[in-house]
């Protein structure tokens, strides 16, 4: 998907992923980052974000929770890491570092809501009264308030499957009042997922109804008396977009893969951001024509089409294409439409959530400057692997 924009914008991060696998320091499987543009990429969406004020957590799931480089994007002034699930919460505040957003994608379970509360949460979404009635209770036991976020929904969105949730907007006044009655909260947020969505046939990227819908319930909250003070719009986030979002009267955003470059708008390489990551894999056998490389890293929604193949003793490249993959199998392996010696190197960018795959986290310093050096290796979920 990507990797005609990696030629392009980081040729470098080729050259330095070829030069550290000929050196036996990178196995197949290995999602390699420069560490080095990922944070100038980080300062340039933080910049734009400022100019529009609009406010940015971190996203760190597609990095692999890394908390490594999430600290360094902490240090250039993001307001804190967005936790999508419970378990991803947890790796960041075993690291030391400030969760300031939980409980979108995923809601907190029952036993983690008073951890959540204690360690001071910035905001929490809630999907459900059951829910806000947990948080009330934590927030009163901690002798604090607790600041909640509604995840709303309107009837003709578009939700992923796997992620339903939040609260109709038919039914925002009745939840409204009875929230009111729940000591120890305050409701100064609404949220929605995805708001918006890259268009092939237009080649934009475009605001779904659910940023419709995001909005009319921030009214019709207003019109009720109450101050929404958070109005948080993630999905696509980036130095493109921010503008389009703060037309929309929007406060947050979450970026994620626009640190990387790996947005969809990206495709052709003409992005502020630049691509920052590839996945490097190794010609494991042949069959019936092909070549198959060592899978682990491929993502059902990640385009993976095109690869680089490198022969060992070259630094020539090869290009070749992906097979389709069946997405009900396991990615043992891959297949590519050609034939290369056993034990080449495969390179490829495409789309990825790293934290569903099994691959390795290689962080790479100095890539830009000409000396680049692993400053890191991590696996797929955040924990640290030895050098």
């Amino acid at each position: 998907m990507f990797i005609n924009a990696l030629k392009r914008q980081n040729p470098a991060l080729i050259r330095a992923a070829l030069r550290l696998w000929q050196q036996g320091s990178i196995a197949p499987d290995s999602w390699v980052i420069d560490v080095d543009q990922v944070l100038e990429n980080g300062k340039r969406l933080l910049s734009v974000a400022s100019q529009h004020g609009i406010s940015l957590y971190l996203m760190t799931k597609q990095i692999g929770r890394n908390p490594w480089l999430a600290e360094k994007l902490l240090a250039l002034g993001y307001q804190g890491i967005v936790a999508v699930d419970f378990k991803e919460s947890r790796v960041m505040r075993r690291a030391g570092l400030k969760v300031a957003h939980q409980g979108h994608l995923v809601q907190i379970p029952h036993d983690q809501i008073a951890e959540a509360v204690g360690q001071g949460t910035d905001i929490i979404t809630l999907f459900t009264l059951e829910k806000a009635r947990e948080v009330s209770k934590a927030a009163v036991d901690a002798g604090r308030t607790q600041a909640v976020m509604l995840k709303v929904y309107g009837e003709n969105d578009f939700l992923y499957p796997g992620q339903e949730s939040g609260f109709a907007l038919a039914e925002l006044e009745r939840v409204v009042a009875e929230l009111r009655q729940l000591p120890g909260l305050q409701l100064t947020g609404l949220t929605h997922f995805p708001c918006l969505l890259w268009d092939d046939a237009v080649g934009e990227t475009v605001p779904t109804p659910n940023l419709l819908s995001l909005v009319n319930a921030r009214n019709s909250l207003k019109k009720a008396g109450v101050e929404i003070t958070q109005l948080n719009a993630p999905s696509a986030t980036s130095c493109a977009t921010l503008p389009l979002l703060a037309s929309f009267g929007v406060t947050h955003g979450e970026p994620g893969h626009a640190l990387t470059g790996t947005i969809p708008a990206n495709q052709q390489g003409d992005q502020p951001e630049r691509i920052a990551m590839l996945w490097l894999s190794e010609i494991s056998h042949d069959f019936q024509g092909r070549s198959f490389c060592y899978g682990g890293g491929y993502y059902r929604r990640g385009h993976a089409r095109n690869a680089l193949v490198f022969p060992r003793g070259s630094d020539t490249p090869v290009e070749t294409s992906l097979k389709p993959f069946d997405d009900s199998s396991i990615d043992y392996h891959l297949a590519l439409n050609d034939r290369f010696p056993v034990s080449s190197a495969v390179i490829c960018c495409f789309r990825t959530q790293i934290f569903v795959t099994r691959s390795d986290v290689v962080l790479v310093e100095g890539i830009q400057r000409g000396e680049p050096h692993i400053a890191a290796r991590y696996d797929s979920l955040g924990n640290l692997l030895e050098a």
